[in-house]
């Protein structure tokens, strides 16, 4: 995919501050330091177009990027960071919670997870929110460059026991720093865009 156009449309936390549903969206979920912003920057081929952080947590809005003007890539907060009061992490769900049940643009959600850890109680649950909406279950698996490639079919196996996920095909090693895998993952997301 050709990125010729990127930009921030727009920083909610309630329906009222979402963007019109013109265009069709992904939308990522994942804990708060596998790297979501990071992911999407290297999709998108900007440096810090979604911006990332050395501290876990730092999102705790729903960032809408308008891409090429024809759609739109979701950036949802990121969840299970220990730091956060059990009150903020439950306003973070609700958050969650209201978009992907309300937005009729919504095309697919994507789980985010670290390939070098077992996914978290959290993910699972995640996971299982996501296919219970009838989505795909497409899972990005990033960090990959931090394992070597002979090593990423043994911790994909163990992401998809932990999942539970039916088609290995749907886990999906990644690195936003060496963007392997990069035109796979546009070639899965442009199913859900046409």
């Amino acid at each position: 995919m050709k990125i010729v156009k990127s930009e921030l449309d727009a920083i909610a936390v309630k329906p009222s501050q979402y963007p019109t549903e013109d265009l069709p969206e992904i939308a990522f979920a994942g804990r708060s330091n596998v790297g979501k912003s990071s992911f999407i920057n290297s999709m998108i081929n900007r440096k810090n177009l979604a911006r990332t952080s050395s501290k876990p947590g730092k999102t705790r809005t729903i960032n809408f990027y308008r891409i090429n003007d024809s759609f739109r890539l979701v950036d949802l907060p990121g969840y299970g960071y220990a730091q956060v009061s059990k009150l903020e992490q439950e306003k973070w769900a609700e958050i969650i919670n209201k978009y992907l049940t309300t937005r009729e643009n919504l095309q697919e959600v994507v789980l985010i997870v670290d390939i070098r850890h077992e996914p978290t109680n959290q993910d699972l649950m995640m996971y299982n929110w996501i296919k219970s909406f009838n989505f795909s279950g497409i899972v990005i698996a990033t960090k990959a460059d931090k394992i070597s490639r002979g090593k990423w079919q043994k911790h994909i196996k163990v992401i998809r026991n932990k999942l539970g996920v039916e088609d290995p095909k749907l886990i999906i090693p990644y690195s936003a720093t060496d963007k392997s895998n990069r035109e796979v993952v546009w070639e899965i997301f442009s199913k859900f865009l046409e």
